[in-house]
């Protein structure tokens, strides 16, 4: 039998319907209701604090209404607006991936062939995508993110994100062909001239390093197959300022806040 001498309203049958004033709405594991702050947070618009900002000055809508309280929560159903843009409320996430040979870039592959999104697996719930492609004898660089507006701002070629590849050849490349790919080569209708190019060894003229910033398919490998040189291997070491520092091969890492902050600034 329960003691209820110190407990007075042990035993008593609860109105239907009442809950102690203590009680939250819904236990905190279960609560679906998100901070406003939080939410355009993260659907990528800009951090928690600048998100405030937006609230505080009426930038923001909730079905339809302005609001401006700080700690305003939005529920599942809720259409949060920002301008003419409905956001929402996802995670964003940005890896980076030292993407190793024979993986297809790509999210899935109906011929069952590798693809880099096995290299993630299932560390990361949300559902990323790769940034531009690598093709399957590519190495190196490659960013996967589930932000639509980063991902296609890069992949533009308005933009100029400039990659830079290490190219391992069959042969040495002479000198006046690289001052042909230095001074522009047409491939298809347009004319790919690179950032800069050079020898990446000068005991050894067959490996270049060459940055460019044009967004063709397999670039890199038909300038010099244009000039008569096969591409043994080719490495993405840099891309959009990002480089393979401490990264293996078939090893990926998040982004760094200062990292995201300068890709989205990226003109």
């Amino acid at each position: 039998m329960r003691n209820t001498r110190n407990n007075p309203t042990a035993g008593r049958s609860r109105r239907k319907g009442a809950r102690p004033k203590s009680t939250p709405r819904y236990q905190k594991k279960d609560n679906p209701a998100v901070r406003l702050n939080k939410y355009i947070a993260n659907a990528g618009v800009c951090s928690r604090r600048e998100a405030d900002v937006l609230i505080t000055n009426g930038a923001i809508k909730v079905n339809g209404e302005i609001v401006t309280e700080l700690g305003t929560k939005v529920l599942p159903g809720d259409v949060v607006t920002y301008g003419d843009e409905k956001l929402v409320n996802e995670r964003k996430v940005y890896v980076l991936l030292n993407k190793p040979k024979d993986y297809i870039t790509t999210t899935d592959d109906p011929y069952e062939r590798k693809t880099v999104m096995q290299l993630v697996g299932k560390s990361i719930q949300e559902r990323l995508y790769p940034v531009g492609r690598l093709d399957r004898n590519t190495t190196g660089l490659l960013l996967l993110t589930n932000d639509g507006t980063l991902a296609k701002k890069l992949s533009h070629p308005s933009h100029g994100v400039k990659k830079l590849y290490h190219v391992k050849l069959n042969k040495g490349v002479k000198k006046e062909d690289m001052d042909r790919i230095a001074n522009g080569i047409s491939i298809g209708k347009d004319e790919i001239v690179p950032d800069t190019i050079a020898y990446a060894n000068p005991e050894n003229k067959s490996e270049i390093g060459i940055e460019i910033h044009s967004g063709q398919n397999r670039v890199v490998r038909r300038i010099f197959e244009q000039l008569g040189y096969k591409v043994v291997k080719l490495d993405r070491v840099m891309y959009a300022g990002l480089t393979k520092k401490d990264l293996p091969r078939g090893k990926w890492r998040n982004l760094t806040e200062k990292e995201i902050i300068y890709l989205k600034m990226t003109r």
